[in-house]
């Protein structure tokens, strides 16, 4: 299977978001400058199995663009054997940016079955959200997104999220939409509440963003979103939703177990050390950056 974040798409929306971007094999690596400096990060996110000859071919992109190292992330569930072959290959273990695990929901199954497997409170908080009258919808108007816009903003601030820029939304949305890119939105009194975009790409749904205002919780529209979103990935095709992402002890960790996923484990992250000595001194400079970024939280 191929992500959305390996499409041609997502290349272009890269490439005009200022980012050196090359596909090596089927893999897309993404390159990124890193600041005050004329030395580059590449990372290739949720691409496909690593072999010895697409290392070999990396690294030389890699020296090309004055890259430190190339960080892998397949889009592979993990199996010992397959971490083995990595580490014997040169790779080395590196810092995560998806989580390791996630969250899958057969959408292959019919809806009586999936309600009758979420959780006794979860069947409660969408029949709740229901009753109240809460109106789910997919829309991909430009005035919708707007209002995604303006509610991702609320929710950076009311949790305190490291997010991407409102010019970063835009431009994704821009090359993403229609094609990839689906907007849903939750109604209730004739007010937008609550957005989410999920991404349909090779048989798969994905939860990548949502926002929503802090007013109105009592009428769960969040719970009605995911089975609406549910629904809308069984409705055009899919066969799998990924909630993209699980973090132990995260409050919305424990609202998609509502739905009786099914946790999966990736093969993990990977670095191609391409300049060793700069490598190891940008780990170091990594871990005191995200010291200091959590100090000021």
């Amino acid at each position: 299977m191929t992500h959305p974040l390996q499409t041609r798409q997502w290349a272009k929306f890269r490439r005009e978001w200022g980012n050196e971007v090359g596909f090596v094999k089927k893999n897309l690596i993404v390159f990124s400058k890193i600041p005050y400096t004329g030395f580059t990060i590449g990372t290739v996110l949720k691409g496909s199995a690593i072999t010895r000859l697409d290392l070999v071919l990396s690294r030389k992109v890699g020296q090309k663009h004055n890259a430190i190292f190339i960080k892998f992330e397949p889009n592979l569930l993990h199996e010992p054997k397959l971490e083995n072959k990595y580490k014997k290959l040169g790779l080395v273990k590196g810092k995560r940016l998806f989580t390791p695990t996630s969250f899958w929901i057969d959408l292959t199954l019919n809806e009586e079955e999936l309600l009758k497997s979420f959780s006794s409170k979860t069947r409660y908080n969408i029949r709740l959200a229901q009753k109240r009258g809460v109106i789910v919808k997919e829309d991909s108007g430009d005035e919708v997104f707007e209002k995604y816009l303006e509610l991702t903003t609320e929710t950076n601030k009311r949790q305190g999220f490291y997010s991407h820029s409102e010019k970063y939304h835009r431009l994704m949305w821009q090359h993403l939409k229609d094609k990839i890119a689906h907007l849903l939105t939750a109604t209730y009194n004739g007010e937008i509440i609550s957005t989410w975009i999920l991404f349909a790409h090779d048989g798969f749904l994905y939860y990548p963003y949502g926002a929503s205002t802090d007013k109105y919780k009592e009428v769960m529209a969040n719970n009605l979103m995911m089975w609406e979103a549910i629904k809308f990935g069984k409705k055009i095709g899919l066969n799998t939703f990924d909630l993209w992402g699980r973090e132990e002890g995260k409050g919305f960790t424990k609202f998609k177990e509502g739905y009786n996923p099914k946790v999966v484990e990736f093969i993990g992250t990977w670095d191609l050390i391409i300049n060793k000595p700069l490598y190891y001194i940008y780990r170091i400079a990594e871990k005191i950056r995200w010291f200091i970024l959590r100090l000021g939280k």
